[in-house]
């Protein structure tokens, strides 16, 4: 059966605009274009890369721009890891990985701050290991025991 439509909670916490210039601060970006351009790349590849209800719970956080370019996206069906997310930035981006890593890093660190704690544990629940560095958190793994 199909889903039931789930109401939309409340407004995001920030409008696209707003959203543009916390990543142009925290990206030091020389314009608004370029903020945005880093905006739409990054949230077209974190939409390939999510699936289920932490995409549409992450979608409904962003301001409507921005949960367009998330959900836009065909997720993959092999996942990246965090740097090879960075890698396929940096090639569709045609820039360097260090590039790709800082406009990650300015985008990510606004979307973790829309998501909330709660929602952000689930997605880098569901996302191979890496991406908590994106997210601007530390990475912490269960030791694995030796056998």
């Amino acid at each position: 059966m199909y889903d039931q439509p789930r109401a939309n909670p409340a407004q995001p916490a920030m409008t696209f605009d707003q959203m543009l210039e916390r990543v142009r601060y925290e990206g030091a970006h020389p314009t608004r274009e370029r903020a945005e351009e880093a905006v739409r790349t990054v949230l077209a590849a974190l939409g390939q890369q999510l699936v289920g209800d932490e995409r549409v719970d992450l979608a409904q956080c962003l301001p409507v721009e921005a949960a367009l370019a998330l959900t836009a996206q065909i997720p993959d069906t092999e996942p990246l890891t965090g740097w090879g997310f960075i890698k396929d930035m940096a090639a569709r981006a045609g820039t360097t990985p260090a590039v790709a890593r800082w406009d990650t890093g300015a985008v990510l660190a606004v979307v973790a701050r829309l998501a909330g704690p709660d929602l952000l544990a689930r997605i880098l629940r569901q996302l191979p290991g890496g991406y908590a560095l994106l997210f601007g958190l530390a990475e912490l793994r269960q030791p694995q025991p030796a056998f």
